[in-house]
């Protein structure tokens, strides 16, 4: 005497839910490996300078000086070598004059970037707004 039968099952059909478990897992090692990876991409900047695309030279050129510096970190005012204390001095005439001459600094490329920096600090500190720097023309291909 049966009660109930044991076919009476439902078919279940199919599945709606979507597992999204193995998918979160592998989201979440790939965030680990780039929060890992970031670090290296940022830090290894490979630089070769200097070499820039000029813009077009105005029409009435301005006064300008000259400043060079060698590999070695010897300073050239207008082709002439020149000293710290002889470098302040031609640097304090220079902002005294009316217009003030534009500074064109010519580093060489294995030229320590302290010395640039000096440079720039004694033209600030006398007053010479005008600074640019001349890089060789980019090689066209």
């Amino acid at each position: 005497m049966a009660f109930g039968s044991f076919n009476h099952h439902r078919n279940p059909g199919p599945m709606a839910d979507i597992n999204v478990t193995p998918m979160v897992d592998v989201m979440l090692v790939l965030l680990v490996i780039f929060i890992l990876a970031a670090p290296m991409f940022t830090g290894s900047v490979q630089l070769e300078l200097p070499k820039a695309q000029a813009a077009a030279a105005p029409s009435t050129p301005a006064a300008t000086v000259t400043l060079s510096i060698d590999g070695k970190g010897q300073i050239f005012w207008n082709n002439d070598p020149v000293g710290t204390e002889a470098l302040q001095a031609r640097l304090v005439d220079a902002a005294k004059l009316e217009p003030q001459p534009e500074l064109q600094l010519r580093a060489d490329k294995d030229t320590r970037y302290e010395v640039v920096a000096q440079v720039m600090a004694a033209a600030q500190r006398n007053g010479l707004t005008k600074l640019g720097f001349v890089t060789d023309p980019k090689e066209k291909k």
